[in-house]
């Protein structure tokens, strides 16, 4: 099966956080959600992410790698979490992370990995 990356976009900020009541049904779709993969052998592995404040940026300039605080892309939205899958296709894969978008609420892109290259 190949795996597949599920990310979790969303905005970032007071002026952009959900109501508590709403982050509790979020955090209880989550859950439910983690539980399917769990059970149904799909999951690999997932994370949540700290705000993209708190990144830094490594980056190739001539011999050296400069160091600078994040994000690498200034933006409303920024990866917030994700979940790596096992899925026999796209097209499963698309159906777990529509299940994913339902959980989170926010949107969420699905990416193929690449595969590991055979000797």
């Amino acid at each position: 099966m190949k795996q597949y990356l599920l990310s979790v976009y969303h905005a970032e900020g007071a002026d952009y956080a959900p109501p508590a009541d709403e982050i509790q049904q979020i955090m209880s779709g989550v859950e439910a959600f983690n539980t399917e993969l769990r059970s149904t052998g799909t999951w690999v592995f997932a994370g949540g992410l700290h705000p993209s404040s708190t990144a830094t940026v490594l980056r190739l300039e001539g011999d050296e790698v400069l160091t600078t605080d994040g994000p690498f892309l200034e933006g409303k939205e920024h990866i917030g979490g994700f979940w790596v899958i096992k899925a026999a296709d796209l097209d499963a894969a698309l159906d777990w992370g529509r299940k994913a978008t339902r959980a989170a609420r926010v949107p969420v892109e699905v990416r193929p990995l690449q595969e590991e290259a055979q000797d």
